[in-house]
């Protein structure tokens, strides 16, 4: 009877740990989550700036434009661009709107934030003249970077919380279940 009772309490204290550690990893999730798309907010921001730039004193078409800007960006920005100069290159869709809907459409990795901007980037982009496109790109810009400060707004306090709040959520489970 005493090795089954010893079974029976290892068993507990095994799920305890794996519950534990299952809900520690959410949170930690939860804060490479939020670490990412304050970098691709960031690559995008500068893909803006480098785009604005080269429009306004080179006044580049824009399939080299997005191709310049998957030059200098890393992560998704860059293949998010490298799409959408394949896709303004061929052709295929009748504006950089739709164009910008089917570059972005092939990632699903993409936060929201930054998922939002691209679609409202692409609403601009070939849709006026150079001056209009310069005012969309300027405005995408600085929602972005306003986006971009309220996610580094108390950061470290909010990514230690995320993982607090986990491990925690995962201790009151142990203890409903013991």
């Amino acid at each position: 009877m005493e090795g089954r009772e010893d079974g029976e309490w290892l068993m507990k204290w095994v799920g305890a740990v794996f519950i534990i550690l299952g809900c520690g990893g959410i949170g930690f999730l939860m804060v490479a989550s939020h670490r990412r798309e304050e970098t691709v907010l960031q690559e995008l921001i500068f893909a803006l700036q480098h785009m604005n730039s080269e429009l306004q004193y080179q006044m580049t078409p824009l399939p080299q434009l997005c191709h310049h800007a998957a030059e200098r960006c890393n992560g998704y920005i860059r293949l998010v661009f490298e799409q959408l100069s394949t896709e303004l290159d061929n052709q295929i869709l009748p504006d950089a709107s739709a164009c910008m809907y089917a570059a972005v459409s092939k990632f699903n990795n993409l936060p929201d934030k930054a998922n939002y901007y691209l679609m409202r980037l692409g609403t601009s982009l070939g849709c006026f003249d150079l001056p209009g496109q310069i005012k969309g790109m300027e405005a995408v810009e600085k929602d972005a970077l306003q986006a971009l400060s309220a996610l580094r707004e108390n950061k470290e306090m909010r990514c230690r919380n995320y993982q607090t709040f986990a491990l925690c959520a995962g201790l009151a489970l142990v203890v409903l279940f013991i």
